[in-house]
């Protein structure tokens, strides 16, 4: 991951560890790494994943349930259709 920050490369070391059909949210991710404060950096760091399938941004959400973003083509149609495929009911 040599095209990650140091920050990055910690929120994506504990992304791989979500396991499929489960999901984080971006503050809870961000309590994961120690730094409770940061959810929107880590947003910013999946948005920034350049490997989307192996690196799982897909399976972390919004606080309250929202799908957030997703940067892979076809964005949050193709988040919402690997969550789901994953066996996580998004809620329509």
């Amino acid at each position: 991951m040599s095209w990650a920050t140091p920050f990055q490369a910690r929120v994506y070391r504990e992304m791989v560890k979500i396991k499929p059909g489960r999901v984080l949210t971006y503050a809870e991710l961000a309590k994961k790494i120690g730094a409770p404060k940061a959810y929107r950096a880590v947003a910013s760091a999946c948005a920034r994943n350049q490997i989307p399938l192996i690196i799982p941004c897909h399976r972390v959400v919004r606080t309250g349930g929202g799908l957030g973003g997703y940067s892979s083509k076809d964005g949050l149609k193709m988040k919402r259709y690997l969550l789901n495929l994953e066996g996580y009911k998004v809620a329509a």
